[in-house]
């Protein structure tokens, strides 16, 4: 039986970050691979000139979407797998009417941004930046970010219970806050039994957490969540970390919050991205702006060790718990 043909459509420039020994040779065992000749990410004319004969196709960031054209010069197409966070932007409706499965490695992502948001707790509960700042400036402990604080005892709000999500409720357990608000209208009470968290209204979370953590999509449905009023809502001393996307929160609104001095924000992503030259984001004391890092940066290759795992069990015909539906799809951003 001849192997299947899987071709890996992301720029050859990229395959050091993405791709590993081990990698590679998980999908040599089951699969012939066929790749993308070109440095940069495939376009769109590269996927219908690199498809035709492949029966599964790995894509990543930057990557042409598989829209019905390219759908249309893939026969034999049967299964894509994203190495990234959303689908959204490379699959298609196309995609799904042929009956071509999709599948996600985000969950290998998932570590690296929860990992992170982790850290931007520590260090934003801390106030490591404006206190680190008030010593190099010849001061100690005179700051008005002192006294730096604990997440024992505090209330944690996540938002989302997306992979990231609920890796970070993990990560944060052994810190033993006091409880772990949820909000995510699509998590059962049962779930959220089984996760440890207490589910809770977006309004009610954010007036009673003392660190608030972002993981929802965007959708027009989230997009400025964290309003204006729910900023108001939100205690004095109060952490804001936001590894998600820029536009959950309105920028303009949590600027004016910013300026009273009230809480504090570590934000990865903003909206614009990056923030205007001019933007207070880049001068306020009580935040800190870093340049979309939370993901892997360096090492990726655990995405497509995911990837190549999640293709061979397709092709063996087991199910994945990888599978993005087309229910999925249309609710993700």
């Amino acid at each position: 039986m001849p192997k299947p043909v899987v071709a890996v459509s992301i720029g050859q420039k990229y395959y050091p970050r993405l791709f590993n020994e081990l990698s590679w040779q998980m999908l040599a065992d089951f699969a012939e691979v066929i790749h993308h000749p070109g440095q940069e990410p495939a376009t769109k004319q590269d996927l219908i000139a690199l498809l035709p004969k492949a029966d599964a196709v790995i894509t990543s960031w930057e990557v042409a979407q598989l829209d019905a054209d390219v759908v249309a010069a893939a026969p034999n197409l049967k299964v894509m797998v994203h190495m990234g966070g959303s689908v959204k932007r490379f699959a298609s409706d196309a995609v799904y009417e042929k009956g071509i499965a999709v599948l996600s490695a985000r969950s290998a992502l998932a570590v690296d941004v929860a990992e992170c948001a982790l850290g931007f707790i520590l260090a934003g509960m801390k106030r490591i930046w404006p206190l680190a700042k008030t010593v190099r400036e010849g001061g100690w402990r005179e700051s008005p970010y002192w006294p730096s604080r604990e997440v024992h005892r505090k209330t944690v709000g996540v938002v989302g219970a997306s992979f990231v999500g609920r890796h970070l409720i993990e990560l944060i357990r052994p810190f033993e806050p006091a409880r772990v608000l949820l909000y995510d209208p699509f998590v059962s009470q049962e779930e959220a039994r089984k996760m440890g968290v207490i589910l809770s209204d977006l309004d009610v979370l954010c007036a009673e957490c003392d660190i608030l953590s972002l993981h929802a999509p965007l959708t027009p449905a989230t997009q400025h969540m964290l309003n204006a009023s729910r900023l108001q809502s939100m205690k004095d001393n109060a952490l804001i970390v936001n590894t998600a996307r820029g536009g959950l929160i309105d920028e303009p609104a949590l600027i004016a919050e910013l300026q009273k001095g009230r809480f504090f924000a570590f934000l990865d992503v903003t909206d614009p991205e990056p923030p205007a030259v001019d933007s207070p984001l880049r001068t306020l004391d009580n935040v800190v702006v870093t340049p979309h890092i939370a993901g892997c940066i360096e090492d990726c290759s655990r995405l497509s060790e995911l990837a190549a795992d999640e293709l061979r069990l397709f092709f063996d015909g087991k199910p994945s718990s990888n599978l993005v539906t087309q229910d999925m799809y249309n609710r993700i951003g």
